[in-house]
């Protein structure tokens, strides 16, 4: 089932185009990673996604339906910059935002809490929380009207490594046990190595669309290193598809390997000419690089 649908998403501002004619097509309980560089419009159409801004052109249709109160009911959002209050408790908080949407939503405070685990500091005031327990209780509030789609922008943005891990196998868990469907912004790529399916947006345009295997296939590059006494005849020994540099003082050769180059049958077949190796398959920074440029924004 489709749970979201967008078709010819278009946002302008005066002349100036910001999001343009995007179609985007997510399946219910799927994780989908939404990226692209500073300024290539995400926000822009998580927010017209969210009916928070108006769209210029097109529609969007959330389960089924384009209108706007509807699609409020289904939808939970997790913001970049929190917008619960430090002076209130954990439940406090929550209890507040969940008078907004009625008993339903106060009943869920508690099993919501819970759920993210944050039980053992419900009573804690929110600005003293750390970094972690505070994404896990933005999570909650986003949670409390059983919203069938999680929006996310960039929900572990500063959060050590740890963390992340952390706050990722939960909502991994909901994605399984509740069949949520969660649309995410990220600036950590290898997070969406983990979704079902990734769009990549640029100067507002849609440029990639697939699942993280499908993307690295087609973009990404592997890189092979080899260790060798002599790597001129190395260099000799690769095939013509295969980029390769080499230095001589460090006795390496490197070389960028596409995606269906046949790695362990050279290396199987000039065992004899390297003394050790490394190989790092093309991953998404490699896709995004790829598809984006290097150059800072």
């Amino acid at each position: 089932m489709i749970i979201l649908k967008t078709n010819h998403l278009t946002k302008r501002y005066g002349k100036h185009t910001v999001v343009a004619d995007l179609n985007l097509t997510v399946q219910s309980g799927e994780l989908v990673a939404f990226l692209g560089p500073n300024g290539a419009g995400k926000s822009t159409t998580i927010k017209m996604l969210t009916s928070l801004l108006p769209v210029s052109e097109g529609t969007v249709e959330i389960n089924q339906t384009t209108d706007v109160q509807s699609i409020r009911q289904d939808i939970g959002i997790v913001f970049q910059e929190s917008i619960l209050d430090d002076t209130l408790t954990v439940k406090e908080n929550l209890l507040l935002r969940a008078r907004l949407y009625g008993k339903q939503a106060v009943a869920n405070v508690v099993p919501v809490i819970d759920k993210v685990g944050a039980t053992e500091f419900a009573g804690q005031t929110y600005g003293s929380l750390s970094g972690g327990q505070r994404r896990r209780v933005d999570i909650a509030r986003a949670l409390l009207n059983h919203p069938k789609l999680l929006f996310l922008d960039e929900p572990t943005t500063g959060l050590d490594i740890q963390t992340r891990s952390s706050i990722w196998a939960m909502l991994k868990q909901m994605q399984t046990d509740d069949a949520l469907t969660i649309f995410l912004t990220t600036h950590y790529l290898e997070e969406a190595e983990q979704a079902n399916d990734v769009y990549i947006i640029d100067y507002g345009q849609l440029i990639a669309h697939g699942t993280a295997h499908e993307l690295k296939m087609k973009f990404a590059n592997g890189v092979l290193e080899l260790w060798s006494d002599d790597c001129t005849a190395l260099m000799a020994q690769m095939p013509s598809d295969w980029v390769a540099r080499m230095d001589e003082n460090a006795k390496v050769v490197q070389a960028s390997i596409p995606a269906n180059g046949n790695v362990v049958d050279f290396l199987d077949r000039y065992r004899q000419s390297y003394t050790d190796f490394e190989f790092r398959k093309g991953s998404m920074d490699d896709v995004f690089l790829a598809l984006t440029g290097r150059e800072v924004r």
